[in-house]
């Protein structure tokens, strides 16, 4: 089975594309594939670097800190490295604002998914793990079979949880983490949004799935993505948030590459 991914994304009203606080990547790799999103709080200190830091180890194979399997014990194993990085990482404060915001620490939602089986040595699935409002969904024929974490669009609110870079959270962040996975099959769908994007996705799912689905399967460029998120915003819709949108298909053949300029 072959995948063909591409990242949509799109900064808040008004906002250069180089202050977009969320975070998307995908990453090929020789026995499986992955794919990730996160969502930096902006009252944060430097959550898009947390961001950053968080996405390029999961995704990247040859980091020695990236988790080998999304369970509780690696999850824990693999946080508590990355906030130890961190903290070794941030500078001396240059004035009591700065310092209140270090201590405050960065915080980010994420959803990390990883493709296993897709050479047909097995059968393929996925497995995921999540933290906070960021979603993964997983789509087929038309409707949605699973989504992680199994929120409502009524359950969105301003204080999710969320990964933090404070080290004296980590246990309660852990207990935080939900686990899920599923088989796959040509022609389903994969999705990763963050808060935003998916909190206008779950409402949809609940009036008109179908429309849904067909919509954001037939996004060919970061043009009909602008074009959709500029139009729910107008409607109020849409919260004016930075949105970011991560789309596998499972294709049964090679798959033309999708690229999206940012």
């Amino acid at each position: 089975m072959w995948v063909q991914p591409v990242i949509f994304s799109a900064p808040k009203v008004g906002y250069e594309p180089t202050w977009w606080e969320d975070g998307g990547g995908y990453s090929p790799g020789d026995t499986a594939v992955r794919f990730a999103v996160a969502d930096g709080a902006t009252e944060g200190y430097e959550s898009r670097q947390w961001v950053s830091q968080l996405l390029g180890s999961f995704l990247d194979a040859g980091d020695p800190d990236t988790p080998r399997g999304l369970d509780e014990s690696r999850l824990r194993t693999w946080l508590e490295r990355m906030q130890d990085i961190w903290s070794r990482s941030i500078p001396p404060a240059t004035d009591y604002i700065e310092h209140v915001k270090i201590q405050e620490g960065a915080f980010a939602t994420f959803v990390g998914c990883q493709l296993d089986g897709l050479d047909g040595t097995s059968l393929p699935r996925w497995q995921a793990a999540a933290v906070g409002d960021a979603v993964l969904f997983h789509v087929r024929d038309g409707g949605l079979l699973r989504h992680l974490p199994p929120l409502r669009a009524a359950d969105f609110g301003t204080n999710p949880n969320g990964l933090s870079s404070k080290s004296e959270r980590l246990a309660g962040i852990v207990k935080q983490f939900r686990f899920d996975r599923g088989l796959l099959v040509p022609g389903d769908l994969l999705f990763a949004a963050t808060d935003a994007m998916a909190k206008w996705m779950l409402t949809w799912v609940e009036k008109d799935e179908k429309t849904l689905w067909r919509a954001l399967e037939g996004l060919a460029g970061q043009a009909d993505f602008d074009h959709l998120v500029g139009e729910q915003r107008r409607a109020k819709a849409m919260k004016d948030d930075d949105v970011t949108l991560l789309r596998v298909r499972l294709l049964s053949g090679p798959a033309e590459v999708l690229v999206v300029p940012q």
